[in-house]
């Protein structure tokens, strides 16, 4: 510990390195839970999408994405195992990183959509299950985390199957479905508005230490959903029917509507992603900047300075635009044809399952969700319309996930250990 304390800035960097890493495959593969449905509905260009994300992303990544966040993420170990080995949980955070990271580079390679969070999971449970032991390991919080595959999907799946049903009978099954549009696409817009601000105000603002109560969060949602509303009725006016384009398609001019409903869910979704999603890369860094500031010793909770919320931005931003359109192709293209009413439907879907979990304290995969959200999606439409080979390659690398961050993230532990010495 006493040469790790020495060459504490050599072991920042390297632990930065590693960090940014981590950073860049959240951006090139959860940035798809964000902006895949946009693109894939064809609501934005992936120009468009990688733009608005590198704007949206990088603001809630840096601006509310945490002063303090827990030393352990998820409550998974207990920080008090490390107490009579310090640099152990520094080369167990280091060695989280570089795995999860790395993992996170080959499932965005190959378009594989799968979640950050049980990367980064699997892999402090890998060298926390071999570095101290199996009971270091609080397999309760696991077994949740295992559950959440099959609960966040599900949830999200029914919500957006309720949702397209809702625009189907209330909107495309009329005789005049553009004009109806107009009338009823303005409360969708205050859904969105309520359900992105409540997932900003439960998952994002309590990063920046503003606490809100589930009711002044509920409030405060309710004006952002009026606000939204209003904006979003203001381009609503400006939108005219194309006869000529109704004529090849019935509801082109209805999809030109709700394309302007999902620039406002895209915006937003971002936004509230880079808050949330962002911990996983910071939340190791600050645990390991915590233990070398403080010369070795533990806390539950870990500062996080802004330079490492500025590591974290920045490798969103650079993992989005160098590998983001793989992945944003999968699921907005692979899985099943969207059109912005889908897509609304699906973005919507995920945005209140998130809601819902971050409010009952459910831990699930913001990647999980918006799959299940499309499925649910395509399911409205009949099993037909979704490609069932995708979804089980999808599928495969979700439960292959974990033990690959965990395997991983054993060999680095070991490789550290025997490097910079017990």
């Amino acid at each position: 510990m006493e040469w790790m304390l020495e060459h504490s800035y050599f072991m920042l960097l390297l632990a930065g390195a590693f960090g940014f890493l981590m950073a860049w495959g959240v951006g090139a593969n959860d940035v798809a839970n964000a902006m895949g449905t946009s693109v894939g509905a064809k609501a934005l260009t992936v120009k468009q999408a990688v733009i608005i994300a590198i704007i949206f992303e990088f603001a809630g990544a840096y601006l509310a994405g945490g002063e303090v966040t827990a030393t352990i993420r998820k409550g998974i170990i207990d920080a008090d195992a490390f107490s009579h080995a310090p640099q152990y949980l520094v080369y167990g955070m280091m060695s989280a990183l570089l795995a999860a990271g790395i993992w996170l580079m080959v499932a965005s390679w190959f378009g594989w959509p799968v979640s950050t969070t049980h990367s980064i999971v699997g892999a402090i449970v890998g060298f926390a299950a071999v570095g101290l032991g199996m009971d270091a390991v609080h397999w309760g919080k696991v077994g949740s985390i295992v559950a959440s595959w099959v609960t966040s999907p599900l949830l999200a799946g029914i919500i957006s199957f309720a949702l397209i049903r809702s625009v189907q009978r209330l909107v495309l099954n009329h005789d005049d479905p553009f004009e109806r549009a107009k009338k009823v696409v303005p409360f969708y817009m205050f859904l969105v508005g309520f359900v992105i601000s409540m997932v900003t105000m439960v998952k994002g603002l309590k990063h920046v230490g503003l606490e809100l109560s589930f009711f002044h969060s509920f409030l405060w949602a309710l004006l952002g959903g009026a606000v939204v509303m209003a904006l979003g009725s203001f381009f609503l006016s400006r939108v005219e029917p194309d006869p000529e384009a109704d004529k090849d398609f019935r509801f082109s001019s209805v999809e030109r509507v709700f394309a302007v409903l999902m620039i406002f869910t895209a915006c937003a979704m971002a936004f509230a992603h880079g808050s949330n999603d962002v911990a996983n890369a910071v939340g190791p860094l600050a645990a390991i900047n915590s233990v070398l500031a403080s010369g070795g010793e533990i806390g539950a909770k870990a500062e996080m300075p802004s330079w490492i919320l500025l590591v974290g931005a920045m490798g969103i931003v650079f993992g989005l635009a160098i590998f983001g359109a793989r992945v944003m192709a999968t699921v907005g293209k692979k899985i099943t044809e969207l059109t912005p009413s889908r897509g609304f439907a699906a973005e919507l879907g995920a945005a209140t399952t998130v809601v819902l979990a971050s409010s009952t304290g459910l831990p699930i995969s913001t990647t999980h969700t918006l799959v299940g959200a499309v499925l649910g999606v395509g399911m409205a439409r009949g099993i037909g319309s979704l490609n069932l080979r995708v979804i089980s390659t999808i599928f495969t690398s979700w439960v292959v996930t974990l033990p690959a961050g965990a395997l991983l993230s054993i060999l680095f532990f070991y490789f550290f250990k025997g490097l910079f010495g017990a």
